[in-house]
Parts: C-alpha cells; structure tokens; sequence
C-alpha cells in the first residue's frame, strides 16, 4: 500500500505564498514608516525583466534577469504602496543615484541577515486581467491548470534531534 496524499483542490500553496509576501510588504511599510530599527537590513532579490519593474536602463542590461539590492545605510524615498502592491526606493549604483519601482510579484527573495530571517518565492506569473490591486492573482474556487508554486521553508525551521 502506498501513502499518497490526495490532490488539494484548495490552492494552499498560492494563499501561503501570497501571505508570506505579505510579510515582505509590511517590513516595507514599517521601515517607511519608521527607520530601520537597529541593525536590521533587508537584502532583496527581485526579476529585472518582471513587468511594472522600473530600474535605470544601465542597470537592465547588466542584470537583465534578476538583481539583488541592499536597503542599509544609504537608500532614501523608501515607499510601499500596498493597493499597488509594489515598492520605489532610492539607492545609489556607483555613485549615480536612482529610483527603483519593483512589484511584490517581482521579488524573488527577501532576507533580514541580523535576525537570520529569509523567504525565497517564485516570481508570480505575469498579472492577468483582473489580478488584485496588491498585484496579486485572487484566490479562486476553480482549481489551476498551473503548477504551484511553492515556498519551502524547511531552511528557516529549527531542527530539534529525535528524542530517544
């Protein structure tokens, strides 16, 4: 006999991710807001080529795929704006300053190093007509021919040994 789990009919997946990239976008607000407190940091990834994503044209073409940036020391105008679902931040390349608009959709990572807290997402399929405001796709009754996509988070959970 074989243990096989039965196929969800309730996108599980979906909703878990979009609540974890939720998380992302209240770090955002509250460090808008307030500052980063203390020795935080956010480290996140994010595809370059992800529509609505607006980056310096230079910066396309040397990250035509996917980037990485730094909000620590020196970034400015930082501004999540959660009925659209996206963030603008000011950050300097070599010098030369530039604003960036990047959708939650886009980002593919998010870390926080000083309290070793990271998420890792799939960049969520281009917007369909009818996608939330939040640039996220609405939760369905229908079950998706698409395959889900997944966060796993067995890297972030602490491992406790077998109790013998």
């Amino acid at each position: 006999m074989t243990d096989t789990k039965p196929e969800s009919l309730l996108p599980y997946e979906q909703w878990t991710e979009e609540a974890l990239r939720q998380v992302v976008a209240q770090a955002l607000a509250y460090v808008s807001e307030k500052g980063l407190p203390g020795e935080h940091h956010f480290y996140i990834s994010f595809r370059t080529d992800y529509p609505g994503v607006v980056i310096p044209s230079r910066l396309r073409a040397q990250y035509p795929r996917e980037m990485t940036i730094v909000l620590q020391h020196q970034f400015w105008d930082l501004q999540m704006d959660m009925d659209a679902g996206a963030m603008t931040v000011g950050l300097s390349f070599g010098g030369v300053p530039a604003n960036l608009t990047i959708p939650l959709a886009a980002i593919t990572g998010f870390a926080d190093p000083h309290v070793q807290y990271g998420l890792r997402f799939e960049a969520l399929p281009e917007p369909a007509p009818g996608a939330t405001a939040a640039g996220l796709l609405p939760p369905t009754s229908e079950p998706s021919d698409k395959v889900p996509q997944v966060v796993s988070l067995d890297a972030f959970r602490r491992k406790t040994p077998p109790k013998e």
